[in-house]
């Protein structure tokens, strides 16, 4: 059994070296490419007059770690009794002009007058009704 605990620690041991010599190379690439950047910008600079642009999505360097996969929340059932929602105040007027319109063109229809212009208006009102989503 001593010799699995100590293969393991020799494994152990050769990961944390390959893991330092990584990140080392990593980091040694990075400065590279930054250097190359840097000089690359100020050969346009002299060249051309004007500062190199990155492009758009890059306005600055920022490192950030790659996004894993977070749980996701429990979705709570919805609880028994739900409040009542505040009506909106467009949908409560456009009812409010129904109405209105409404006792219009039934006053027209007992006065015997033309009654053209208020079931457009009903109409019109219903459209709009229709649109934000009630029932007429």
């Amino acid at each position: 059994m001593g010799d699995v605990i100590s293969d393991y620690q020799k494994w152990k041991q050769q990961g944390e070296n390959l893991r330092t010599q990584a990140k080392q190379a990593m980091e040694a690439r990075f400065r590279e490419l930054l250097t190359e950047a840097v000089s690359i910008a100020e050969e346009y600079r002299t060249d051309f007059g004007g500062p190199l642009k990155p492009p758009t999505p890059v306005t600055a360097f920022r490192f950030k770690t790659s996004a894993k996969a977070k749980p996701k929340k429990t979705v709570k059932p919805p609880a028994a009794k739900a409040p009542e929602a505040k009506p909106d105040p467009k949908v409560a007027g456009l009812q409010k002009q129904l109405a209105g319109a409404k006792k219009k063109l039934e006053e027209a229809k007992a006065a015997s007058a033309p009654t053209r212009k208020f079931e457009d208006r009903i109409y019109e009102i219903e459209d709009a009704l229709k649109l934000a989503g009630q029932p007429v």
